[in-house]
């Protein structure tokens, strides 16, 4: 009896050794495991903090190039912009003094007819063909230096022939002649008789006179070879004199002064119809400002096309960053989530095994 209960005694203290041991082995355990978990807590901590200076760097990184791209592409808009704004004021100057002349152009017509009242009165006075063809050069280079700059007439252009026509203005690289010696002796006889029956004779003189002229003035200045236009104006220095040619125009059997010098490509000019002729060069002078001007400003917007370009391929590389940065934020964001995950996996392990919460 007594060995049996010694048997049983010492089965339970085998049973009471073996379920001490059993406790230290789980408690050592829970130990390791609560160790490792907070070791594993931590370097997820210290990783995720790793990634967040990263991707905080590589957006300031991007950030800064994305401003330094914006203003330079702002700075090359701006610069093209101030090219064409000046361009556009020397434009619009140049239209404005085109309005301006218009303007004054029936003032300034009003002037001429009263000089041309003027000349008519002395017409009656000079006498000398030699006078009057002095005077007729010297009005019709007054009119010239009003009308026109200097560059763009010449006064007694000489030929490779020798002969020297009075005036030639310059357009586009090219010479308008202008002759102003016109045969007025037969028109004033022509004025000096009452009778219209013994005025005819004097009529066909100063048509004869007038025609020959017009053939020497054809002859002798419209040379295209020598940058002439192929025509030439022929001034006649009086408004009466030139409505005998335009208007009256000679007997009927012969053909008309005017018919004869346009078939010849010779215009004959009044001082009223000069200055319309001259008035419409320097509008085109002008115009011809205006039309280079427009090739500049035409090769600014070029040239400003080519900033944009530039422009364009910074904001593409520019782009081409942002979609990285953003993709690399978006796989930061994925891994985070995946560490965050892992760790909440563990956390509820731990929970589960009955372990105390790691400390922070």
């Amino acid at each position: 009896m007594s060995e049996l209960a010694l048997v049983a005694a010492g089965a339970l203290l085998a049973v009471l050794a073996a379920v001490a041991w059993g406790l230290v082995t789980t408690r050592r355990q829970q130990e390791g495991l609560r160790q490792e978990v907070g070791d594993l807590g931590a370097r997820v901590r210290d990783e995720v903090a790793a990634l967040r200076i990263a991707v905080a760097g590589e957006l300031k990184g991007v950030t800064a190039e994305v401003t330094r791209q914006l203003q330079e592409g702002m700075r090359l808009v701006q610069d093209a912009q101030g090219a064409m704004g000046e361009r556009l004021d020397r434009a619009a100057k140049v239209v404005g003094e085109v309005q301006g002349s218009l303007g004054k152009l029936g003032e300034a017509t009003q002037r001429v007819v009263e000089v041309g009242r003027e000349i008519h009165g002395l017409e009656q006075v000079l006498k000398s063909p030699k006078i009057r063809g002095g005077l007729g050069e010297t009005l019709l280079e007054q009119l010239l230096a009003q009308m026109l700059p200097r560059e763009h007439y010449v006064l007694q252009h000489g030929f490779k022939s020798g002969d020297r026509v009075d005036a030639a203005i310059r357009i586009s690289g090219r010479l308008v002649p202008v002759d102003a010696k016109f045969p007025l002796e037969n028109f004033r006889r022509l004025l000096e008789e009452p009778d219209e029956e013994r005025r005819r004779p004097f009529r066909r003189a100063f048509a004869r006179d007038v025609k020959l002229r017009v053939d020497e003035i054809a002859k002798k200045y419209i040379l295209p070879d020598e940058e002439t236009f192929d025509f030439a104006l022929m001034y006649v220095p009086a408004e009466n004199v030139y409505y005998e040619i335009i208007i009256k125009g000679d007997d009927a059997e012969e053909e008309p002064i005017a018919a004869y010098a346009l078939g010849r490509r010779v215009i004959p000019v009044s001082p009223n119809s000069l200055y319309a002729y001259l008035q419409v060069i320097v509008l085109g002078l002008r115009g011809l400002r205006i039309e280079a001007n427009a090739r500049e400003i035409q090769n600014d917007l070029i040239r400003l096309g080519g900033d944009i370009e530039r422009v364009r391929e910074h904001m593409q590389k520019l782009g081409g960053h942002l979609g990285n940065a953003q993709k690399q934020f978006g796989d930061a964001e994925r891994d985070l989530s995946r560490f965050e995950a892992k760790l909440e996996a563990i956390e509820r392990k731990g929970e589960q095994a009955g372990l105390p919460e790691p400390a922070a």
